[in-house]
């Protein structure tokens, strides 16, 4: 039960769905992400320490930057939760706006090297 009610805790967090549902569509920086939802750097890292730690994300080096994007072999309630979000909130108006603006959102502009 503890599991389950850590993973819920880091959910329930507005910019963290957003990050979820952003990473369900491809890979992204922390820069990209920064960009799409328009808070502070800081705000971000953090929103993503705390995905990470309980397995929802993960993280790979990729030449100067760090991609992050959904697990794929992470415990049950993960597997269970990351497979319902991608039903959820696809109408919220919020959700629609990040997703519209992937396409503006190119590391190669928006990162310092």
């Amino acid at each position: 039960m503890k599991d389950l009610e850590k993973i819920l805790k880091v959910l329930a967090d507005k910019n963290r769905m957003r990050i979820i549902k952003l990473l369900e569509q491809r890979k992204m920086c922390v820069c990209e992400l920064t960009f799409i939802l328009g808070i502070k750097q800081p705000s971000v890292s953090r929103h993503l320490k705390k995905l990470r730690e309980c397995g929802i994300i993960q993280e790979e080096k990729n030449s100067y930057w760090k991609d992050y994007f959904l697990a794929k072999n992470n415990g049950t309630y993960i597997r269970l939760l990351t497979k319902s979000f991608k039903s959820w909130l696809n109408d919220d108006p919020i959700i629609k706006k990040d997703l519209s603006m992937l396409n503006k959102a190119k590391r190669e502009t928006l990162c310092c090297k």
